[in-house]
């Protein structure tokens, strides 16, 4: 019966060892006051039973009990001898004490490292209690009759139960390991979603960069070249609005930044409908780059601010988005936004007349990626349908009953 020495053996053992000691030392109460109270059992006799009797208890305390917790090879050796002396010298000075052997027998068992090692202990306990009924009947053969089958019964009842207790001890130390390893996965498990809901708003965070800060600051810098070259011509005035321009974009900037750090809200949306901030992004792209912006809304504005924040902060990144990517490549002249609802959901397009690009062959760098995977995260999907010299058209679809972004 192998049982381990780790982890997985305490609690087989610490939930059952309180158990084993009252039964035992309760048994053992039971047995001393028999003696004490039989008028077959006096004088010297008496003195060496309950000697053999605290010898068993002592013995049972100092070396059986550390052992079941310890599993001390020596320890259980010694104690196992020591009870199959005193159990055998006890029955044969008091012949009804038999019953002891309910109690120690699967004492074997339970400090035994392996089952063919409590086979022969058990053998021999069973041998030298009938041996010493044999001796208290004085050697008859009725007794020795009498005494065969209860020693049989009694070899097959503690083999029995010694089969029993190896399994129930092996199926705990199963369990036990099991529950270990379960608990190492639940713990891996808990890293790795940590460790992905990181990595996730770190994304998360990067597209917010890339959509707010990133922008603005490209805006600020183009208007910033733009204001120079005019300012080298001599025309005050356009220097004056593109400063202006400069001002507003450095500014909606710093709110965007501060809402970074409080929330993911867009600024841009706080008091104002999604209809409002796409026509107001419109004219500043037109005022700042003298491309020929529309925008449009195939349903209503009511319709537009009833639909859910996370829907609208989609919508309204991938348009910032399209229109970065038309400042920085396309060369348009003219940008059409379209915003609608369909039998699918809520859908955004974004085209230009631009130079386009393969989409088969190009990415469309961070911009597009992170793009796509805000929208799909909403349960939603990106088209791009773009070529050289065609322009390119930004399908973005979110359904209706899409989780927020």
């Amino acid at each position: 019966m192998e049982l381990s020495h780790g982890r997985a053996e305490a609690p087989v053992w610490m939930r059952t060892l309180v158990g084993w000691h009252v039964v035992f030392y309760g048994m053992l109460a039971v047995i001393v006051l028999a003696a004490l109270l039989s008028p077959d059992l006096t004088g010297g006799r008496q003195i060496a039973y309950l000697s053999l009797l605290g010898v068993l208890a002592v013995a049972y305390r100092l070396l059986a009990m550390p052992a079941m917790v310890s599993r001390s090879r020596w320890q259980s050796q010694l104690y196992r001898w020591l009870m199959i002396v005193c159990v055998s010298a006890a029955v044969g000075l008091y012949p009804q004490s038999v019953f002891i052997l309910f109690i120690v027998s699967p004492q074997i068992w339970l400090l035994s490292d392996r089952t063919w090692d409590a086979v022969p202990l058990s053998v021999l306990l069973l041998f030298t209690v009938g041996t010493a009924q044999l001796w208290a009947a004085g050697w008859s053969v009725d007794a020795f009759w009498n005494i065969l089958p209860w020693m049989v019964i009694s070899l097959v009842v503690s083999l029995l139960l010694g089969i029993w207790i190896d399994r129930v001890i092996s199926q705990s130390e199963q369990r036990a390991e099991l529950i270990e390893q379960l608990e190492a996965a639940r713990d891996e498990l808990a890293e790795a979603h940590h460790t992905a809901g990181v990595m996730a708003e770190r994304e998360r965070m990067a597209r917010e960069i890339h959509d707010t800060l990133a922008q603005g600051m490209t805006s600020i810098v183009m208007l910033s070249q733009t204001a120079a070259v005019e300012l080298t011509r001599g025309a005050v005035d356009p220097v004056a609005t593109r400063l202006a321009a400069i001002e507003d974009t450095a500014r909606e900037n710093l709110a965007e930044a501060r809402a970074l750090v409080a929330a993911f809200t867009p600024v841009a949306l706080s008091g104002a409908t999604l209809a409002e901030v796409l026509r107001r992004q419109g004219e500043r792209f037109a005022a700042e780059t003298g491309v020929d912006v529309q925008v449009s809304l195939d349903m209503g504005d009511d319709e537009v601010a009833a639909l859910p924040q996370g829907q609208q902060v989609v919508l309204l990144r991938a348009a910032q988005e399209s229109l970065a990517n038309v400042r920085k490549h396309a060369g348009a002249t003219r940008v059409r936004i379209r915003l609608g609802l369909s039998a699918d959901g809520v859908a955004i397009e974004i085209s230009d007349d631009g130079s386009g690009f393969s989409p088969g062959t190009s990415s469309g760098g961070y911009g597009l990626a992170a793009m796509r995977g805000r929208v799909e995260e909403s349960g939603g999907t990106v088209s791009v349908d773009s070529a050289p010299g065609r322009g390119t058209r930004v399908q973005v679809l979110i359904p209706a009953t899409g989780q927020e972004g």
